[in-house]
């Protein structure tokens, strides 16, 4: 069962939520919906059970680990003493391994290169126990890489080996066989678009009309602003400068905020927008109209993957039958636990009954 506040006084002590509940300077309104933890236990519960497919951009992440002493005699800029490298999974392959680590059972769908990051790629899967078996290896095509120097708990620099070009032909048509074959084992299905040429219409059509039909839930990430690719899907979640950039709207209240909501709801016609807003939290709009969520981290470390983690929480608690609300609360928890985590970080089914106990269970 939900509970709504919306009070300026502090709310009861069973279901204190954080403090910082002014979403934007000037107002002190709290808006917060409060599941009870019995039903949150509930829903988490469900989630082994719940098989979902994510399609999108594949991504090598790589971090080169170090400290800082001095500045290189040669220019400017510090020299990095590396310490450790390490890699992960990255891109929509980082959604699959939130979903993993959660419990659920990612099928991972979409185009790796035939180079020694595509082996490297297709090893993580393996080591992470992720069904790559929707991952189409094209020996055109490179694999998208990027790399971060992280010294002292500060990103250095970060330097990206990409190709962009949208898969065509055979490519495409493969990568579009697999993601409709994908449909008749999952109960939901995530499109994570990072911009690097994977997502289009051609192949988001067809997959999001299928899963209409079969009524399967479909959840799109986007990284840009022409939100075409993603019309029909049940729920779409961009940061706050994407959801501007997508509708036009400057969000500087909570007026406009729910404006730039409306407007990407309307572009898309998405049945709920989820809009993250970094260290305010983030803001749901549905059909009972915009419900607020305060930022549950407590120290930010490094944001790298938040998004990822908020839609792969999101979908799979709307899969595991959770109300859209409910879904809300549970993925700002989840990216409250990972922004504390330094790199492309995942968080456990126990680290998020934690958290939810540490403050609803007073």
């Amino acid at each position: 069962m939900l509970e709504f506040y919306q009070t300026t006084e502090p709310l009861p002590l069973r279901r204190r939520v954080p403090r910082s509940l002014k979403f934007f300077r000037g107002e002190s309104t709290i808006m917060a919906v409060v599941p009870s933890l019995e039903r949150l236990e509930a829903v988490i519960g469900v989630f082994p059970t719940v098989r979902i497919a994510v399609v999108g951009d594949l991504i090598l992440d790589s971090f080169i680990w170090g400290k800082v002493d001095r500045i290189s005699p040669e220019a400017p800029v510090p020299v990095v003493e590396v310490v450790q490298e390490t890699e992960c999974l990255g891109g929509a392959a980082n959604v699959a391994r939130n979903l993993a680590a959660l419990g659920a059972q990612p099928v991972l769908i979409g185009v790796a290169g035939a180079d020694s990051a595509g082996r490297r790629f297709l090893e993580l899967l393996g080591e992470d126990g992720i069904d790559g078996g929707g991952v189409v290896v094209d020996s055109s095509r490179r694999t998208t890489a990027k790399s971060r120097i992280i010294a002292h708990h500060q990103q250095v620099c970060r330097f990206d080996r990409e190709d962009r070009t949208p898969p065509t032909g055979a490519r495409l048509e493969e990568v579009r066989r697999r993601a409709l074959e994908s449909l008749h084992a999952v109960r939901a299905v995530i499109i994570s678009d990072y911009a690097k040429g994977m997502v289009s219409s051609a192949l988001t059509e067809p997959l999001i009309r299928s899963c209409r039909s079969e009524g399967i839930i479909v959840a799109a990430d986007p990284k840009v602003r022409d939100l075409e690719p993603y019309r029909g899907v049940d729920v779409i979640t961009p940061n706050r400068h994407e959801a501007e950039l997508a509708s036009g709207v400057s969000i500087v209240d909570r007026d406009s905020l729910e404006h730039a909501a409306r407007i990407v709801q309307e572009r898309c016609s998405a049945r709920q927008v989820l809009i993250t807003r970094g260290e305010e939290g983030m803001s749901l709009l549905d059909g009972d109209g915009l419900h607020d969520f305060p930022a549950a981290g407590r120290e930010v470390f490094d944001v790298t993957g938040a998004g990822d983690t908020v839609i792969a929480a999101f979908t799979l608690a709307l899969a595991a039958g959770a109300t859209p609300p409910e879904a809300a609360f549970l993925s700002n928890y989840a990216a409250g636990i990972v922004v504390g985590k330094l790199g492309t970080a995942t968080l456990t089914r126990d680290e998020l009954r934690r958290a939810l106990n540490s403050t609803l269970n007073r």
